[in-house]
């Protein structure tokens, strides 16, 4: 009678033990470095991002000969001293153009904001006929370059008699597309359908149900709308080189143009212009850290619901 025997198993055991802590030690240690390799791409985007605007910051503080004779990155000595030259050219033009900046801004997001979050909730919450077509045309808009619409824009401006108005600018950035494609998306999962249907078994018409309990629940998202709204109307050019013709009705980004014109045969300006550059974006800054605590309410009670 033949017997075999079975190789013993205690020979593979090590190896495949040793094998076993290996790839343990290399997936403890690429753990390690993910968030090292994050943290790195983070800062360089930071980098890449804020360098620009830390060279603004300092340059407004120079002379119009420090700005050519000195270091980058060294302060200078005349940052009052541009900061009043700024607002004094030109009889005051700065602060008009800051103005107007403020009227178009605050103006088109605030109403921009109020038909992006009508109309998203209308999308997300009732059923009527072509509603998906409507919804496919408006994703068609985020699509759609905003310089193809411009001259458009102004051949019907220019007819309804507005071109080189405050209309003129206001009017076109009334509608949003990724506005009113954001506040449908918030408010098919913010505003529950089962509390507008108790709303309305106890008598509430359509228009009580939005203002007292969908407007509320919306608060997160329509402050997103107001922020990229208002940020994309500040820092707009094309739409009101097209439309205005007055310098009292320009905008900030368009008076710094002006401005930069004339200093292309000036370099007296060129400080100017950075100091301008510099003040117009504090109002952003400002802007962004008064409305992040709406952000962060939104998510701490996103948390605690999970």
């Amino acid at each position: 009678m033949n017997t075999t025997t079975a190789p013993p198993a205690t020979a593979s055991r090590p190896a495949t033990g040793a094998r076993i802590a290996r790839d343990s030690r290399i997936g403890r240690r690429g753990a390690k470095q993910r968030p090292v390799i994050a943290s790195a791409v983070l800062i360089l985007g930071a980098l890449y991002c804020l360098v620009p605007v830390l060279w603004v910051v300092i340059a407004s503080t120079k002379s119009n000969t420090e700005l050519f004779t000195t270091f980058t990155f060294i302060p200078g000595t005349s940052l009052l001293d541009n900061l009043g030259d700024l607002f004094a050219y030109g009889g005051g033009q700065f602060g008009m153009w800051a103005y107007n900046s403020a009227i178009y801004a605050i103006g088109g997001a605030v109403l921009s904001t109020l038909v992006s979050t009508m109309a998203g909730y209308a999308l997300a919450k009732y059923d009527f006929p072509g509603r998906q077509i409507w919804f496919y045309a408006i994703l068609a808009g985020v699509l759609l370059p905003g310089i193809t619409l411009a001259i458009p824009q102004y051949l019907l401006m220019s007819q309804m008699g507005l071109a080189g108005t405050y209309w003129s600018v206001l009017l076109p950035s009334l509608i949003s597309p990724f506005g009113i494609f954001l506040a449908r998306v918030y408010a098919s999962s913010a505003v529950p359908s089962e509390t507008i249907e108790a709303a309305r078994i106890d008598g509430a018409n359509d228009y009580r149900i939005f203002t007292s309990i969908a407007l509320p629940m919306m608060v997160p998202g329509m402050v997103t709308i107001f922020l990229l709204q208002f940020v994309g109307i500040w820092n707009n050019f094309l739409l009101p080189f097209i439309m205005l013709s007055n310098q009292d009705l320009y905008p900030i980004t368009l008076g710094l143009y002006s401005f930069l014109s004339r200093g292309a045969g000036d370099s007296d300006l060129y400080p100017l212009v950075i100091m301008g550059s510099a003040v117009s974006v504090i109002p952003l800054i400002v802007l962004v850290m008064i409305l992040q605590r709406f952000w962060r309410a939104d998510l701490l009670a996103g948390g605690l619901k999970g």
